[in-house]
Order: structure tokens, then sequence, then C-alpha cells
């Protein structure tokens, strides 16, 4: 899973203060505030580079190996675990944890039923998205079994479905950079930012849009919300205007189309004339104050209607997870099982995109490892 991360690249953390970490943070930020502080997104940068994979920032403080190589990052886990003599058993998939008197005592493999003993336990499975990765959601059942109470599990970070599909069909491919989105349950705003937007065959996706995932999805249940973006979100409307105007006027004796390529993508065009309602070949001075005013109110905040989200398969993490309430926030042990630990994306917190998530499990699962040693030593 961290080999796909950033699209291979491995976005592994955001180098942004550590309480601008709470604002990225969607849902339990205050649960997470004994790990960020613990391990914090700083201490992550070093220990990556002090295991030989130097680290560069980029925009929005996202930071990134210097390579742009997501299996330099996993080299310099799988080398300080070799240092550290760390046995790893791969293709040994557990069927359960072995629970005696309200103590974990170990686990049991599926493939031989052998019992694996263990003073101690993380449950480190991740959620439910990207399932071809082996993430199956283990970890939500054995917690069940155990007694901890699992929150409703649903895709996050996840692209948006498109009523207009033959609109976002012929603008398939095309990337909108610096726009600025609100999505819309009537007059409510639900969320709103600037950022980088990808139109797809089923509707939109990108990361403005999949951190508009996390806080529409609730709504998008009980019906259809409005995508709205702003083309030009650097101009007021009247400077739009004015920039239209100034168009018009050196062009105006072009067809409408032939206008606006100073204006706008090329893809983007017939799909803002088609809502115009401006007839393509009329000579732009022809066109009146009225519709060039309308037109610049388009422009300003492009309608797009949303109907679903993607699934878990296209879902960057899980929504939802191991209840908190029942997780103590400073070591990350289970409140109902003694010796039992979580980490990561197997508890009820998630992030938007930009490399939160990930500081999420790095500082848990720090969390996690320091009660275990903290305690004694254990089997691990």
């Amino acid at each position: 899973k961290l080999y796909i991360t950033g699209k291979g690249r491995c976005n592994l953390t955001n180098a942004c203060g550590t309480e601008e970490l709470f604002e990225g943070i969607v849902r339990n930020g205050k649960f997470l505030y004994s790990s960020f502080y613990t391990f914090t997104n700083q201490d992550m940068m070093a220990f990556i580079e002090e295991n030989g994979c130097p680290v560069k920032v980029e925009r929005g403080n996202r930071v990134f190996p210097v390579s742009d190589k997501s299996s330099d990052v996993i080299r310099a886990f799988s080398g300080k675990l070799e240092k550290l003599g760390v046995e790893i058993c791969l293709h040994s998939e557990v069927e359960d944890l072995k629970v005696s008197d309200g103590r974990v005592m170990g686990l049991v493999l599926k493939k031989d039923k052998r019992l694996i003993p263990a003073d101690r336990v993380i449950l480190a499975t991740g959620g439910i998205s990207y399932p071809s990765t082996g993430s199956t959601g283990d970890g939500y059942k054995f917690a069940e079994r155990l007694g901890h109470t699992v929150t409703k599990l649903a895709p996050a970070l996840v692209p948006f479905e498109v009523k207009e599909l033959n609109l976002v069909q012929a603008l398939q491919g095309l990337s909108l950079r610096n726009v600025k989105v609100q999505v819309l349950k009537g007059k409510k705003t639900l969320y709103e930012d600037f950022g980088e937007m990808l139109f797809t065959h089923f509707g939109v996706s990108g990361p403005v849009i999949l951190s508009a995932s996390s806080y529409a999805a609730d709504s998008l249940e009980k019906g259809e919300i409005t995508l709205s973006v702003d083309l030009k979100p650097g101009l007021s409307r009247e400077a739009l205007d004015k920039r239209i105007l100034r168009d018009f006027e050196k062009m105006k004796n072009r067809q409408f189309k032939n206008a606006l390529h100073e204006l706008l993508p090329s893809k983007m065009i017939p799909a803002v004339i088609e809502r115009s309602q401006i007839c393509e070949e009329r000579p732009v001075h022809e066109i009146t104050r009225e519709e060039r005013l309308s037109f610049a109110r388009l422009i300003k905040a492009f309608p797009l209607t949303l109907n679903g989200l993607r699934g878990f398969e296209e879902a960057v993490i899980t929504k939802g997870g191991v209840k908190v309430k029942e997780v103590n926030p400073s070591t990350m042990e289970s409140k109902i099982v003694e010796n039992l630990y979580f980490c990561g994306e197997l508890l009820d917190a998630d992030a938007l995109t930009g490399g939160y998530n990930l500081q999420i499990a790095w500082s848990t699962g720090y969390l996690a490892g320091a009660g275990i040693k903290n305690t004694g030593k254990g089997k691990l």
C-alpha cells in the first residue's frame, strides 16, 4: 500500500507545524493529540532520512522522497527492520487472536491453525480501501470479536460520480489547476477549497475533490449535491468581466467559439459554451452585456451534480474504524482487552490528502510501540 501512495511517489507526511496538522484531520483529531506530539511529522522526516531516504518538501508542504520513488521509503523501513533483527513472516494469514481472561495471548495462523504466543499484539492491518493490496478488513473483524465497536465503514478520499455523464466524458483527462471548488447541499456549503481537479469517464477526481469527499459523503447518502467550480478564482466577477470584454474587443469579428482560447483550456470551451446558451457561431460583437455578465457568472460557478461516490477499490483510505473511546489515546492500548494495541487506518480517525493520513499511521504506530516498550519487553 505504501508503494502505490502518492501515485508511486509516497507523500509520507506533511511538513506544516504540529498544530496545523490537526487542521487536516477530518475525524477525531483530539484523540490524536498525544500521538502527534509524541512522534511529530519532523520526527518522521528525520527518521526516514536517518535510514537512507532523503526527503523534499513540495507545494502544500507535502513531503516526498527526493528520488520520487516510494520503493526508497519501503527500503528505509525494511533496512531498519533487518538491523533490529525483526522476524517478518510473509504469506502467513492470521485467522484470529487468542485471548484469555481479558488478555491477549497470541494469534492463530489460518493455514495450519498454529498458535504464535505473544505477550502483546499490535493490530496494524489497515482499512479496506484498495483491497487488491491485501486490505481485507480482517482487523475490524478481530476487534469486533473481542468486544470493540467498529463504526460505519465507508470509502474516503474517493472520486465523485457526476450526473452529467456526457459532459464529463467529453472532458475526460482534463486537469484543472488552481481552481476553487465548493460542494453545496442547497445553499449550505459542505466544503470549499483551492486545488487541482481532474475530469474522468465517470465524474471528477483530483486532490481537492478527494478531500471534498470526506466532508460530503454523509450528505450525498441523502441525495444529490452540487459541485461549483470557480475556473478563475484569482479574478473577482468584475475583474473577470473586464478581462472577457478586452478579449472580445480584441477578437470582435470572431465567432464566440473562437474567442475563448486565451481564457479557458481548449477542452473546456465547448462545455462552457453549451452551458452559456450563447450560440457558438455568433460573432462576439453581437453578444450583449447581460449575456457577457451571465457568462462571467458561469465561469465563476460552473455547476455539476454529484450523485455518488466510487467504491473502496478507488478510495485512498477507509472512513470509520475502531471506536476511539475504546482505545487509550496515550498508549493506543485497548480499554477492553489488555495488551492489545491499535494503530493507523484501523482506528476511526481520518484526514485530508497531503500526507496527513500516513502521519496518523506513523504517530499512532510509534505510540503503540512505545506503550509496549514502557510496559515490558514482550514478544512482538
